[in-house]
């Protein structure tokens, strides 16, 4: 049977829908972008062009890949955070919008930072994954030497790709480390996205979290708040007289971990809101 694209990618919206994909339509689209190479204009200026079987067959294979629960975003190996294209893989997870407001905190304070020695400040990124945070600070702050630390040598590999690819990595260093436990030195600001979820919840994530990308990245604890506790403990040995810790948290659990980290002896806390007005980001001094 010949298509159209534009039947072809009605075709694939309609299989999408029927499987309980969100944005099927968004989804549908995008994978025959990926497929052809086209862009969204090319797509559209060419919508009656008849497509051949095989593309037919290769495009189908990926929407049965997409039905199943696979993230669009291992499909294509991309996401775009900070208007940059990262390379994602089952390995990492997919940086999410709201991680854009830990990355624009960071990016501020680090630009109107005073206190570094030599003027060059000092980033830790912990939990670093894909290297979005990381990346991002040191792409927007050149002048910045930007270590992101992770435990998982795969999800190093990847960020490592990404530094080269985005022209990073002559200020980017990459450390495999659990926590702080194989990190010696000080920082300006340490920057962290760690896992927060429940335990208790991970079974209640969206397939498509749940069964592809890295639970041991999303696994908090019983009560969501393991690794805030080990951050809090080994922030001041790690960070510098003026810095400050930046982290995402989860959207109930402000009051807790601003506790854990007054307990730790840091008084200056601060919470932002993300684009919902709920609490996401706490700042830490």
């Amino acid at each position: 049977m010949k298509y159209t694209l534009k039947e072809l990618i009605s075709a694939g919206n309609e299989l999408l829908r029927h499987a309980g994909v969100e944005n099927a339509g968004y989804d549908a689209e995008a994978l025959l972008r990926f497929e052809t190479g086209h862009d969204r204009q090319q797509v559209f200026l060419n919508r009656d062009f008849p497509v051949d079987e095989a593309l037919a067959r290769r495009y189908y294979a990926l929407v049965f890949r997409r039905s199943a629960g696979e993230p669009l975003q291992y499909i294509t190996g991309e996401q775009y955070f900070m208007g940059h294209r990262f390379a994602v893989d089952p390995s990492v997870l997919i940086p999410r919008p709201e991680t854009e407001i830990l990355a624009e905190k960071a990016i501020d304070y680090v630009k109107t930072y005073t206190g570094a020695e030599n003027g060059i400040p000092v980033v830790l990124d912990l939990c670093t994954g894909s290297g979005a945070l990381a990346i991002s600070i040191a792409k927007a702050c050149p002048r910045t030497r930007v270590i992101a630390s992770d435990i998982s040598e795969d999800a190093l590999d990847t960020a490592r790709r990404n530094a080269f690819d985005l022209g990073a990595d002559c200020n980017t260093e990459f450390i495999l480390s659990d926590l702080f436990e194989s990190i010696d030195m000080e920082f300006d600001l340490i920057v962290t996205n760690p896992p927060y979820v429940r335990t208790g919840e991970l079974p209640g994530l969206q397939r498509e979290i749940r069964e592809h990308e890295p639970l041991s990245a999303l696994d908090g604890g019983e009560d969501g708040l393991k690794y805030y506790r080990l951050i809090a403990a080994g922030t001041k040995d790690h960070l510098r007289k003026g810095g400050c810790l930046i982290a995402e948290i989860g959207m109930d659990q402000a009051r807790s971990v601003s506790d854990i980290f007054r307990a730790a002896g840091f008084a200056q806390i601060e919470v932002f809101q993300d684009f919902a007005g709920r609490s996401r980001i706490i700042k830490i001094i």
